[in-house]
């Protein structure tokens, strides 16, 4: 029996929803998607597709800031006041909703969300307290709203539980840490659980013996290293900060840099709660750094395209190739040269054909290369697509990675979500 799966991604900026038709131990068959976007740089503007085909893209539904919430929402309303959209006329249409949450703790697969699961989920908040709160109103708006379904979280740290224990742990009081929850987790693993299953369909590899370096580089950005199917490494790490720049982040720096930076680095921000405690540093260097702090942009695609003009922009995408290009080392060197293929994902790895050319003329001599005209075209249609030049010793792919039906198509393989 077929049921309706909504797939919700909740992010700092934007809230994602996909409606699939799915059948238990069946390919999830996509029906629509919609995007509320600018939640905190209004306009709020709403795109629609369904089929395939735009409905609305870009229209503006507000002039003022809203919460995540409110973007849900509009979301829903959207979805069920759609003639056109037959299967789902009432919220009680839907049988699944798979939420996005950034930080799992432990949890190392996917956990239908009880009472005692929200409960854990909302203990993580002070290890994410940028991220979770995200996702945590519109799980409690579904538990409330749609009694039809089946709530189900599935976690970007899950991928990463298979870091061996001389990776992931910290080399600090180990009572202390293991009191505190203190190690690196890691993070973007819905996607590179899409990457992976994709790649190793692609290389035509049954997936536990493909070994990729994936990198998933947007406005958050992260590196991977994937051994035998499994995370081996990953660039973040306790929370999404450590690791490479990004649009607001500033990735690792020296621990000490936000002390001398800011004289009251340890206090907890205006904009902490009495639920979600936010300390002044996590404040700085989660949105206060990254490129933007050095080109007044987020937009990595201006940084592109005005570097050869900008000192500050060269500056910027100079800085983000080095680092790319530092975590693919030595992420080579821990697979010991065994590597498939190099994945870029991502908004900007999947669109930012200067940046891959610059990332991979760096590590020629680890032997990969490109193809000038395959990397420079668009190939919206592939889900993978091979942009190595030839005679080349290790692959360069391009996925289109798509979280929400990574998060779908797990739903429909476990029974216990049916």
């Amino acid at each position: 029996m077929a049921r309706i799966i909504l797939s919700v991604n909740a992010g700092s900026s934007s809230v994602k929803v996909s409606v699939y038709s799915a059948e238990l131990h069946q390919s999830p068959v996509q029906l629509a998607e919609a995007q509320v976007s600018g939640l905190s740089a209004p306009p709020v503007q709403l795109t629609y597709a369904r089929d395939g085909k735009t409905v609305a893209k870009n229209k503006e539904v507000g002039r003022e800031a809203i919460s995540q919430s409110d973007a849900f929402d509009i979301l829903v309303k959207t979805l069920v006041d759609d003639a056109d959209l037959t299967q789902i006329k009432s919220k009680d249409d839907v049988g699944i909703i798979c939420h996005r949450i950034v930080h799992g703790g432990d949890f190392s697969r996917p956990q239908l969300i009880t009472t005692e699961t929200k409960n854990h989920i909302e203990d993580l908040n002070d290890l994410a307290p940028l991220h979770n709160a995200n996702s945590l109103p519109i799980v409690r708006a579904c538990l409330r709203d749609f009694s039809a379904a089946r709530n189900v979280a599935c976690f970007d740290s899950q991928f990463h539980s298979t870091l061996p224990p001389h990776i992931r742990t910290y080399p600090i009081d180990p009572d202390i840490t293991k009191r505190n929850r203190l190690r690196k987790y890691g993070f973007h693993g819905i996607s590179y659980a899409f990457i992976t299953r994709t790649a190793a369909e692609f290389l035509g590899k049954p997936r536990d013996r493909v070994n990729l370096i994936a990198l998933h580089l947007g406005s958050g950005s992260s590196a991977c290293a994937i051994k035998g199917g499994k995370s081996w490494d990953t660039s973040m790490g306790l929370t999404p900060l450590a690791g490479l720049p990004g649009a607001t982040r500033s990735g690792s720096v020296d621990p000490s840099l936000v002390f001398h930076y800011v004289a009251n680095a340890g206090r907890l921000s205006s904009s902490s709660t009495k639920d979600l405690h936010i300390s002044r540093a996590e404040e700085i260097l989660n949105k206060d750094a990254g490129w933007k702090a050095l080109t007044g942009t987020t937009d990595f695609g201006d940084i592109i395209a005005s570097s050869s003009s900008s000192p500050e922009k060269k500056l910027a995408f100079d800085l983000v190739v080095d680092r790319i290009c530092g975590f693919v080392g030595s992420y080579y060197v821990s697979l010991h040269g065994q590597v498939d293929a190099l994945v870029f994902a991502g908004g900007i790895g999947e669109k930012g054909a200067e940046l891959r050319a610059a990332v991979v003329g760096h590590l020629a001599c680890l032997g990969f290369k490109l193809d000038e005209g395959k990397n420079e075209a668009e190939g919206k249609e592939a889900v993978v697509r091979d942009i190595s030049g030839e005679e080349v010793r290790h692959r360069v792919l391009v996925c289109q990675t798509d979280e929400q039906m990574e998060m779908a198509k797990t739903c429909a393989e476990e029974e216990e979500f049916w």
